[in-house]
């Protein structure tokens, strides 16, 4: 059996392990077509993802004429009541994903998710794709309390903890991943086909992959 130098490998969701891209986008635009705003195209869709629902409604309406606070909280709960309803319609791993997670897997690793998306949806994705029994732990934006989400570390620290300890390493997209992993002390792998809030080697991670096949390997170089 294959080993690997960490005893924990944690994942962001949307955007890394997952393209979430189209059902987001969906659910989005349903909000945004109850405010009145247009749409925002499907192709255009991942730069507003990565800091939870909250912050893509937010930013979409901030570039369609601003945010009208009076009627946010409606437009959010719309937002995800659309969202739950469409969850995985069009939702799957990235290439080489399910591979990857049976590797990390066969050499023992605990695989675990932190993601900025609410706890209750991730765990709804996660049942719908039939992929829940795969980690460890689900810690969502919202598990910890207000003010604790990524780029806080307090999700890694979490995690690690809800692992039994060990050395853990992070898998993410964006400037949220990056910055709660280092801000944790843990090492970073950086997902080119990701989410990327900007451009992935100006993240500051300290591997980049653009497949997943590149991942075990990369882990490697980490250690």
């Amino acid at each position: 059996m294959a080993q690997i130098p960490f005893d924990i490998v944690g994942f962001d969701l949307d955007g890394t392990l997952l393209d979430t891209s189209r059902d987001l986008g969906n659910a989005l635009n349903h909000a945004l077509g109850l405010a009145g705003r247009p749409p925002v195209p499907l192709d255009e869709v991942t730069r507003h993802i990565g800091g939870g629902a909250a912050q893509m409604l937010r930013s979409a309406l901030s570039e369609s004429g601003g945010v009208d606070e009076s009627a946010f909280a409606g437009l959010q709960a719309s937002l995800l009541e659309f969202y739950a309803a469409n969850i995985a319609d069009h939702t799957a791993l990235f290439p080489g994903g399910a591979e990857m997670l049976d590797a990390l897997n066969a050499a023992g690793a605990k695989i675990a998710i932190a993601t900025n998306k609410r706890e209750d949806m991730a765990l709804r994705l996660f049942d719908a794709l039939g992929m829940t029994h795969r980690f460890a732990t689900v810690i969502g934006g919202d598990t910890l309390g207000p003010g604790r989400a990524k780029p806080k570390p307090d999700m890694l620290h979490e995690m690690v903890s809800r692992c039994g300890g060990g050395r853990a390493a992070f898998v993410g997209d964006t400037t949220f991943d990056v910055g709660a992993a280092k801000a944790a002390g843990l090492p970073v792998v950086a997902c080119a086909f990701g989410f990327n809030d900007i451009p992935v080697h100006q993240l500051g991670a300290d591997a980049v992959i653009e497949h997943y096949d590149e991942l075990i390997p990369a882990l490697h170089l980490l250690a």
